[in-house]
Order: C-alpha cells, then structure tokens, then sequence
C-alpha cells in the first residue's frame, strides 16, 4: 500500500481534474434536465472554450496587455460570452428544431455537431495533432503541509472552479431565470401558463452550460499548459459519466460525480 503522502497527494491533484469534469458535467445536467436532451458535442464546447481562452491570450498580447491578473480575467470573460453565445447558437441550430423527431436524430445531430466544432478549429490552428501551448497566467511557487506539496496555480485552480460552482448554485437558486429554469425542469408546458419564456429559458440554459465547458476549458490549459483539439472527447465521456452517475438533471449530483471521477 502506498504511503499516505501519496495518497494525498494523488488526491489533491485530482481534485484539479475533479473540479474540470463537474463543470463539464454540470453542462450535460442542465440541458437534460431542461429540454431531456444529451447533447453530446458539448465535450466539444469544451475544447472550444479552451481555444478561444488561448486566442483571447494572443490578442491581449498583441494590444500590450501583459499582465496576468488582467489578462486572465479578460480571458474568462470573453472565452465565458463567445462560447456561451455559440452553445445558444448550437442549440437553435442542432437542438430546437428536432424537439419532437425521435431522441436518436438528436443524437446523431449533436455528433455531428462535434465534428464541425473539431474541424472548425482545426481552420485557425493548422497542425491539430500537435498540442498548443497554453501560457502560465496563475501564481507560480509551492509550499508543503504533511507531505503534500501544493503549487499556488493549483490552489487557483480550485478557487476559480469552486467560484463557478458557486455562482451556478446562487443562480439557480437565486434569480428569476433560475427558478424558471426550475419550473421548466418541473414542467415545461405548466411553466409557460404560469408566464415563463420557454424559449429564453432554454437559450441561457445553453448559454450558462456552455460557458461553464468554457471555463472547463481554460482550467484545463492552465493545468496543464497546453490544450489539444481532440481534448474534447475523452472530457465529454468523463462529464457525461459523472453527470449520469450523480443522476442526470441533478446539479449536485452532477458536481459530486465530477469529484469522485477527478479524485478516485
């Protein structure tokens, strides 16, 4: 048996990871339980959150902002609205119009989805199978508490993903849209007589899913400072099974599926 520094480091650092499927996660709970769709491309969104972090970087490079605790908050910022609005604009596109058509035209449709994402990608960065740096924008340095050693950007890490988590729980829980997003989980048709906006509702459900692979994305750059076009595959197979396991249309359970995925 290993010692239990190991262990606690092993599980430290997979808490990093933890923290990356149940956003991910998150995502596939909401729209199944919104809309009983599992939109499989969305380990896709994922890899496109984390490009568009990347471009982001680029871009404030090129106009001189160079500092990090500037230039990160930039990144989540616009990486969160371009991927959210492009998930809204998947759903219109692959999602809305097969409402009714049987869950398998659903499928194939968000699968194919995930194609064009990975091939759209692959337009503005050429040579896909080579992984693109990702450039260290999180404190450096470590410090150690009973043999585990635990980085600065680590801790960040789990503070941005933790912040997440927080801000989805408080809107859910604690705004209008959420607690329409709530009665539509419930009861779509009941819903809409009691005055609530079927369509926006599910459009910022695809919004805050998408934006949250987004913030998946760049977590997952900033861990392991580079990203890779195909990321998106293995990060939707592990979301999915994290969300299913917490029980799909479950938030919490989505989270804590996540976690134990990461962790174990």
């Amino acid at each position: 048996m290993p010692p239990l520094e190991v262990i606690l480091q092993q599980a430290f650092n997979g808490l990093m990871l933890g923290v990356m499927y149940a956003l991910i996660a998150v995502g596939f709970t909401l729209f199944f339980g919104v809309l009983d769709v599992i939109h499989f491309s969305h380990g896709d969104i994922f890899t496109l959150g984390a490009f568009a972090g990347l471009s982001l970087t680029f871009l404030w490079a090129a106009v001189g902002i160079g500092n990090p605790a500037v230039a990160l908050p930039l990144t989540f910022l616009g990486a969160l609205v371009l991927t959210g609005l492009i998930g809204v604009a998947a759903e219109r596109a692959c999602v809305k119009p097969l409402a009714k058509a049987p869950p398998l035209m659903t499928l194939l449709a968000t699968l194919s989805l995930g194609l064009v994402i990975r091939e759209a990608i692959l337009i503005f960065y050429p040579r896909g199978a080579d992984p693109k740096p990702f450039p260290a924008m999180l404190p450096q340095g470590l410090f150690e508490i009973g043999g585990v050693v635990i980085r600065y950007e680590n801790l960040a890490i789990l503070a941005i993903g933790a912040g997440a988590m927080v801000l989805v729980d408080l809107i859910i829980n604690r705004t209008r849209v959420g607690a329409s997003m709530r009665a539509v989980a419930q009861d779509a048709e009941a819903a809409q007589m009691m005055g609530v906006n079927l369509g926006r509702t599910v459009d910022f459900t695809f919004f805050l899913g998408s934006a949250l692979a987004a913030v998946a994305g760049i977590l997952n750059g900033l861990y392991y400072s580079e990203i890779h076009f195909i990321m998106g595959i293995m990060g939707g197979i592990i979301g999915f099974s994290a969300a299913a396991i917490g029980g799909l249309g479950n938030v919490y359970g989505a989270i804590l599926g996540g976690l134990l995925f990461g962790v174990l």
